[in-house]
């Protein structure tokens, strides 16, 4: 099976609807860091099928419950999962990648300009010192930090009425207990992401 057959095939089990430019944009997102990844060591997966799955699947699997969300941050982007693929399935939404490593973040700004991703912006800082002009109605991690210190650590980024979004394995029942107070868990949806066997889990959170 090709790497367009694969990642169509689990498009389709994941009930998306997503044009052919849309796929081949995410396949040249994959191959892109397929190959800085031989120099920079942006991930720990070398080989294609499991970029597809465990990266490009793995992360369109929250593209449905997103559907409302038009303005992310993305914390400790690292290769730009999921915010580049969000940034390319989703135009009309404005996705900010929070990224420490320069070698990362100059990646992300390579896939930024190659792919021509117009709403997406690459920052080089740590999280609680970005400054931004705007609060976040969104701010989404995937493998980031511990529940408490996603939260703590960008609490100054959401904005009143907002949600923290994270993607998560097995589900955490010991960080969400660890939740300072104030912060609750409102929601948490299990994810079935084709070619993957481990637990996945998006958290929905927010202010009492």
């Amino acid at each position: 099976m090709s790497a367009a057959q694969r990642l169509a095939a689990g498009i389709a089990a994941l009930g998306l609807d997503l044009d052919d430019i849309t796929q081949q944009r995410l396949l040249a997102y994959g191959a892109l860091l397929m190959k800085w990844n031989k120099v920079y060591n942006l991930t720990a997966i070398r080989d294609e099928a499991s970029m597809i799955d465990l990266h490009l699947l793995d992360s369109l699997a929250i593209l449905p419950h997103l559907a409302q969300v038009t303005r992310v941050a993305d914390i400790g982007s690292g290769g730009g999962l999921p915010g580049i693929p969000l940034a390319i399935c989703r135009p009309d939404c404005e996705v900010a990648l929070v990224e420490t490593v320069g070698k990362k973040t100059s990646f992300l700004t390579q896939a930024k300009a190659e792919l021509g991703l117009t709403n997406l912006s690459v920052h080089n800082t740590r999280v609680e010192n970005l400054k931004p002009a705007v609060l976040y109605p969104a701010v989404s991690s995937r493998a980031f930090a511990s529940l408490y210190d996603f939260v703590t650590l960008t609490e100054h980024l959401l904005a009143p009425g907002g949600q923290w979004i994270a993607m998560k394995g097995v589900y955490p029942q010991d960080e969400i207990d660890a939740l300072p107070a104030g912060i609750t868990l409102r929601e948490s949806r299990r994810l079935e992401v084709p070619g993957v066997a481990a637990e996945r889990h998006l958290l929905f959170i927010s202010r009492n």
